[in-house]
């Protein structure tokens, strides 16, 4: 019997690796068989990594490997035959599952690679390595391997019966402690996206709702913070998806949010209404947009009704109930620097909780890498393949996108800033428009080669809204002492934030206003309710007392707040007074 060791080198150390755990439960490999299984990142030294295999001393190694790892996987295999010479090295994922036969020739310290789906043809290989049964690698699917100074390609698997997935996770979720939890009900995708793998595969195949309910009954037994699924397109058939979104309606614990990649403009209004049913942060959709051109909609193989996605979106926000992310793709055929704009302002628009701007990644397998000459696409060689310039975008542009995007994840998409955005973002001509004035004057300062704290953050607005003479600074203050606010206690503020005070004068009633307007804090110490809550007035012309709850936030980190009414914060302080 060998030792196996499955590998995973993640891009961060919250994630996790379903791969892994699906091979070595799969038909109870695990209790037959000796695997190990070890999951590293590619913030780690790869002399760690290195280190901390060769400890394992396995005859067989076996990685995981994606776009965000391949690199280190193509460094670390020829340390890893040199000192452990007889020890068989494997990968599988979708980085080595095209091109499999060119792979192993620039890489011969790899021996062979699963190609596709792993469960059944890890299986078979361990037979052969345990007992020689099959005799030989030719006899199992899907595989591409080494053989007297050949490479050889086997016929592909036939799909996997979904229902023999075992569930992926320890009892007690002990093996994935601090780390996303991923789960999928569907393999496959009914679209033919050009920049996607799941295109490749033909049809979408459903986990069996009798095994899948149960499944997430034990995420909401454990009371785990976030699932992920991971299903291409998790709406595609409606009975499937409304099943286990009654169910987990149903069985909501209170804690648990449930992640979900979804196509919106085919979501009917039965949906809709019953979307709007299920407890705030019980759910969260992933929406791709990718553009809004139709020119490149149909050079990319996409059937989107952007007007109608619209409309969803829109009920969806109104139910208050669902954080959506809405998605785009810069560097797609079709689209230049100005169309992409337009595409940006539409989504914009939408006021996603956030806006994922992506750049194309050149897949190998996909559409658009086989049409890469057509669209004059250029990209990376090494892993992630990003677009660098097409026949409509030239690198200046792409570079241009670049700093937008930082602009958007820094300042939108961190949750941090929305009601000063709210505030300054309309004084612009589009929404566009204002983050290319932002990501010109973030460049122009300098700003790309220095760290920036919250406060160096808040600082590089104040500085910039300093040229736009439609910006009311008082105005502004006030929107941005609230954000602050939302996120933490505001005792260190910017030197130029001047309105108001800092909330001291409000301590002594505010105990008073959390036990009649926050319950859950009536048995609380009182040193909780004071580092759990603060209460504060904003605004000039029309002051409004506001009541924060740290303790309770939103999925972008945001506290929960009210809206007590001035008279009766006015009447606790007169009390106060009386009181001394």
């Amino acid at each position: 019997m060998k030792k196996i060791v499955l590998a995973a080198i993640n891009a961060k150390y919250i994630h996790s690796n379903l791969a892994l755990r699906y091979l070595s439960r799969f038909q109870d490999n695990d209790k037959n068989h000796t695997i190990i299984t070890r999951e590293f990142t590619i913030n780690q030294r790869l002399d760690f990594i290195l280190e901390e295999l060769y400890r394992l001393q396995p005859d067989v190694i076996l990685f995981s490997v994606y776009i965000w790892n391949v690199e280190q996987f193509r460094q670390l295999c020829p340390l890893l035959k040199k000192i452990l010479p007889d020890c068989i090295i494997g990968a599988g994922g979708p980085e080595v599952s095209y091109e499999s036969e060119a792979f192993l020739r620039e890489n011969p310290s790899v021996d062979f690679l699963q190609r596709g789906e792993g469960e059944r043809v890890f299986t078979k290989l361990l037979k052969h390595w345990d007992s020689g049964m099959p005799a030989s690698l030719s006899e199992i699917g899907s595989l591409t391997f080494r053989q007297n100074g050949r490479i050889l390609s086997t016929m592909q698997e036939e799909p996997l019966d979904l229902a023999l997935l075992p569930f992926p996770y320890e009892a007690d979720f002990s093996d994935i402690q601090n780390q996303i939890l991923y789960y999928e009900s569907s393999r496959g995708c009914p679209y033919q996206c050009g920049y996607c793998l799941s295109s490749v595969e033909q049809g979408v195949r459903f986990v069996p709702l009798e095994k899948v309910l149960p499944d997430l009954q034990r995420f909401l037994d454990a009371r785990v913070p976030q699932v992920k699924f991971i299903d291409r397109t998790f709406n595609c058939r409606k009975s499937h998806a409304m099943a286990i979104w009654k169910y987990l309606h149903e069985h909501d614990n209170g804690v648990t949010n449930f992640h979900f990649e979804i196509t919106a403009d085919i979501i009917d209004q039965e949906t809709i209404d019953f979307l709007k049913t299920v407890r705030k942060g019980l759910f969260q959709f992933e929406i791709g947009v990718q553009s809004t051109n139709p020119h490149t909609i149909h050079a990319i193989n996409r059937n989107v009704d952007f007007e109608k996605l619209s409309h969803i979106v829109k009920q969806i926000a109104a139910g208050g109930n669902i954080h959506q992310h809405l998605d785009l793709i810069a560097g797609l055929p079709q689209e230049d620097y100005l169309s992409f704009g337009r595409s940006f302002d539409d989504v914009y628009h939408l006021e996603p909780e956030q806006l994922q701007l992506g750049f194309l990644k050149l897949l190998k397998g996909s559409m658009l890498h086989r049409k890469r000459a057509e669209f004059a696409i250029v990209s990376h060689d090494t892993a992630p393949y990003e677009v660098m310039t097409t026949h409509c975008l030239p690198y200046g542009d792409t570079l241009r996108l670049k700093y937008i995007e930082e602009m958007v994840e820094t300042y939108y998409n961190s949750g941090k800033f929305r009601n000063t955005l709210a505030y300054l973002v309309p004084l612009y001509e589009r929404p566009f428009a204002f983050y290319e004035a932002l990501a010109q004057f973030w460049q122009e300062k300098g700003c790309q080669y220095q760290y920036l704290s919250k406060i160096g953050l808040c600082d590089v607005l104040w500085d910039f809204v300093q040229q736009n003479k439609k910006v009311d600074l008082i105005r502004f203050q006030w929107a941005m002492k609230f954000d602050i606010a939302l996120h933490e206690k505001p005792r260190k503020l910017p030197h130029w934030l001047t309105v108001g005070g800092n909330g001291q004068e409000y301590e002594r009633i505010t105990a008073k206003l959390v036990q009649k307007y926050i319950p859950s804090y009536l048995e609380a110490e009182k040193k909780t309710l004071i580092r759990n809550t603060y209460l504060d007035v904003f605004g000039e012309e029309m002051p409004k007392a506001i009541l924060l709850d740290y303790g309770h936030r939103d999925l972008l980190g945001n506290a929960e707040y009210l809206v007590i009414p001035m008279e009766q914060v006015k009447e606790l302080q007169e009390e106060e007074k009386s009181r001394k």
